[in-house]
């Protein structure tokens, strides 16, 4: 279990994720129904400072959207989330640090979890197909307003948990990012390492093989 410890934080998040939108968003399964918050519908969790406002974004993270060609988004971030695995694995086998991991972990966690949404989310709720649902958004935060020029910002976007993840991989990834090897020797084998007690130091062997000479010192 140790060595998909990675995974295990990945699949965790994308389990957090999915029960967070789906408590949103409603669902009905195995005779259950929960019929969730309206589209738009919104209320206090910390004063105003915290909301949970229900919305649905086509496009990417924090409401940006992608227009006529969500397809291609959709299919890119399948590639995305398949590479960002296989670079985990290749981590784990080479052992570069666990914080550098992590940082994987998180995007790779974020991103599965965006990803079900766009694609199975559609055909689930009878609104799209396949590869073109749309992503629930429900953390609504105050921030102190931003202007610049004509551009004015009081909350920040709409998010979600795996918005969230993606967020702080790539910050810890950028202080930690340093640590990761190069990718092409993530790409080779990591090389098979003799165990130590197999093998002998120069130090050793200089004095086993001078111990094999007769001592000279004091002869005539």
């Amino acid at each position: 279990m140790k060595r998909f410890w990675t995974f295990i934080i990945a699949a965790m998040l994308v389990l957090f994720d999915q029960a967070t939108k789906l408590a949103v968003k409603g669902f009905s399964l195995f005779g259950i129904e929960h019929h969730g918050m309206q589209l738009g519908q919104s209320f206090r969790l910390l004063g105003e400072t915290v909301r949970i406002t229900f919305v649905e974004n086509p496009g990417m993270a924090f409401g940006i959207e992608f227009g006529a060609a969500k397809i291609f988004l959709s299919l890119f971030s399948l590639t995305a989330a398949g590479a960002i695995a296989f670079l985990l694995w290749r981590m784990q086998q080479h052992k570069v640090a666990w914080y550098v991991q992590l940082a994987f972990a998180l995007i790779l966690g974020g991103a599965a979890g965006n990803l079900i949404d766009r694609i199975f989310y559609g055909v689930l709720y009878g609104d799209a197909p396949l590869f073109y649902g749309r992503v629930v958004d429900f953390l609504d935060v105050d921030i102190p307003d931003v202007r610049i020029g004509t551009f004015v910002l009081e909350r920040w976007w709409v998010f979600n948990i795996a918005d969230a993840a993606v967020s702080c991989g790539l910050i810890l990834l950028l202080i930690v990012g340093h640590h990761m090897p190069p990718l092409h020797s993530l790409l080779r084998q990591p090389s098979a390492t003799v165990p130590s007690n197999d093998t002998q130091s120069v130090s050793e062997i200089s004095t086993q093989t001078f111990s094999a000479f007769p001592d000279r010192e004091g002869t005539g």
